[in-house]
């Protein structure tokens, strides 16, 4: 029996929801040799357009702006020239630009905050999307509090630069202006208002070079915080079970003291640098008021030059403020982007091979040929492990804790390849099958199951949006959920709580049987799924899946004798190894090891609490 294939020219969508947010148009460059700024120009590039008008608006409102300081020299050098003109001509001329300046201001910074949003989407889009294609072998060795912490503050500091920087740069050119108009009133003065400017780069350049290693520490000290705090949260069950609320807060205290320093140290580097920054123009000022007053009273200069020379310089005090929080703001978003690549620039190791084919229509033929199995951690798990689960079988995977077993479920699924031999499906290597419509095909219920924080109903079609209610039900039924669920105030509409801690954990488990169910895959795994239900209900999703399981193939990792019983055959597995292979009756008659095997695995769930249900 062959499966129906298709060529992946496109990618296989299980599941048709037509997603309604446009995708980022562009991602960060994946070359890591280029500066952290030009990986992240291509996204700032497709909102050229919007970031263009803002820089736009904002420039004309600075050059209207610089305009009004010649006028007022103007208007004062000409208040005693009795030919001159009307000093209400130049009241309204400023006016005018001063209303300008206003409306093109408004319209400036409603241009920036857009596309200061769209950034933050497109960054927080490219992050979960690249996360959800990582391997399992990528979460195995990072925690999540890092990947929180680069997803939100991370990304947020990353955003305000890339959004706030060209403006502020675009603000800085205020300088450039006001030194040319200068320029065309005193070229000495000019210049000597403008003698601050190399001391200003000068200590631009130290305080960056102090401020980028802190800005990495910072946000490394603040992911160390939110790691502390989300093992806290999902494991607050565990933490309050050994009354251990006193121990996690001083852990919790002493990673907020180490953010602490490293906040602290930031703030002391600024505070030393930036004053001098800022202070900067009111040193042009006093040089203006100085030098302006001798060529006054030596008749080179007029009292409106002079005027309108100091207000220049106090042009010049916002720019320069910026200045030092441009820095502060780009050695922080270089720590974040350097924090953000590193997940980034991270490679699965499970993806579709060039060539892959879409398994359409699956009978659910599968075979493990001689496979051997590594963890990256370097544990052999399975040696030469082969297995033939024919098409509608239910086989039970019997064997001691750590013989595999769970493994070789995940192998299935392609949450691993294996290392080495072959695993097919249909014929076919899983390796030659593109991972969607594989997992499509293969449903598994694990052994901890995990519920969003949503509706019952949200959560049973999480994997197939378009069943219908009576799909629903039935599927629900087969679990043995539809009683307790009824029974909830809202029924299916009841929005549970996270991870579904407001049930019990046998209801999480019906649950999450009966998710799996309304996909109705043609392979099936139960991964010691009814651990946590009492052999009661048990029984009874037992006499409703039996019915379910002659469609389909399925292995059941098994724990308990009444699992086993499911199971056309029963599979023993040790060291990685099939041990036996036939029914519970002929193992138990012919294989001495496989009734040892039973009586520990009996003992070890004997010390789960069977109340919990």
């Amino acid at each position: 029996m062959t499966a129906a294939l298709v060529e992946s020219t496109s990618p296989f969508v299980p599941l048709a929801e037509p997603s309604r947010y446009r995708p980022p148009r562009a991602t960060i460059d994946p070359d890591p040799s280029k500066s952290w700024i030009r990986r992240a120009l291509p996204i700032v590039l497709t909102h050229k357009a919007m970031l263009g008008a803002s820089l736009g608006a904002t420039f004309l409102a600075l050059a209207a702006q610089v305009q009004i300081p010649n006028l007022l020299r103007q208007a004062i050098d000409h208040m005693d020239d009795r030919g001159g003109s009307p000093i209400g001509r130049y009241v309204l001329l400023i006016a005018v630009f001063a209303l300008a300046r206003w409306v093109l201001n408004t319209i400036g910074r409603f241009y920036l905050q857009t596309t200061a949003y769209h950034l933050e989407f497109d960054l927080r889009h490219i992050m979960y999307e690249h996360l959800a294609r990582l391997s399992f072998s990528f979460y195995d060795r990072v925690q999540s509090g890092q990947l929180i912490s680069r997803a939100n503050s991370d990304i947020r500091s990353l955003q305000m630069y890339l959004a706030y920087a060209p403006s502020i740069l675009t603000q800085c050119a205020v300088a450039v202006m006001a030194f040319a108009f200068m320029l065309t009133i005193n070229v000495q003065l000019a210049f000597v208002t403008m003698a601050t400017m190399p001391i200003v780069f000068v200590i631009a350049v130290k305080m960056r070079e102090r401020l980028f290693p802190m800005s990495w520490l910072i946000q490394a000290r603040l992911a160390e915080v939110a790691t502390v705090v989300d093992e806290n949260i999902n494991g607050v069950r565990v933490v309050k079970s050994f009354a251990a609320e006193d121990r996690q807060l001083k852990l919790l205290a002493s990673a907020s003291r180490r953010a602490e320093w490293a906040n602290a140290e930031d703030a002391a580097i600024r505070a030393r640098w930036s004053p001098a920054i800022e202070q900067m123009p009111r040193v042009g000022q006093a040089l203006v008021l100085l030098y302006g007053g001798w060529l006054a009273l030596h008749g080179r200069a007029t009292v409106g030059t002079i005027v309108a020379f100091n207000a220049y310089v106090l042009l010049l005090q916002p720019p320069f403020r910026m200045l030092g929080q441009l820095l502060m703001m780009g050695q922080r978003a270089k720590a974040s982007a350097g924090r953000i690549y590193e997940v980034l620039d991270e490679r699965p190791d499970i993806v579709d091979r060039p060539g892959a084919v879409d398994l359409v229509e699956a009978h659910g033929d599968v075979r493990f040929e001689d496979v051997d199995f590594s963890y990256a951690s370097g544990t052999r798990v399975l040696r030469g492990f082969d297995l033939h689960l024919r098409p509608g079988e239910t086989v039970a995977l019997v064997g001691r804790t750590g013989s595999g077993k769970s493994t070789v479920a995940r192998l299935l699924n392609r949450s691993y390849d294996v290392t080495g031999g072959r695993l097919l499906v249909d014929g076919h290597d899983v390796r030659d099958l593109t991972i969607a419509s594989l997992r499509h095909h293969v449903g598994m219920v694990a052994d901890e199951p995990f519920l969003f924080s949503m509706s019952i109903r949200d959560n049973l079609v999480y994997g197939r949006p378009d069943a219908t209610d009576a799909e629903v039900v039935a599927a629900a039924r087969a679990a043995n959920a539809d009683g307790f669920i009824r029974a909830l105030p809202q029924g299916y509409d009841t929005v549970i709580g996270e991870r579904g801690y407001t049930l019990s954990g046998g209801q999480r488990q019906r649950l999450s049987i009966a998710r799996t169910l309304v996909v109705n895959p043609p392979v099936l795994i139960l991964d010691d799924a009814t651990s946590a239900i009492d052999v009661q209900v048990e029984q009874e999703i037992h006499v409703a899946l039996r019915a379910l399981l002659r469609e389909r193939t399925t292995l059941v990792i098994a724990h308990r004798l009444s699992t086993i019983s499911l199971a056309d055959r029963v599979v023993v597995l040790e060291d990685g190894r099939v041990l036996a292979d036939g029914t519970h009756t002929e193992l138990l008659a012919n294989e001495p090891r496989y009734a040892e095997i039973l009586a520990q695995v009996e003992a070890e769930v004997d010390d789960i609490d069977e109340d919990d249900v």
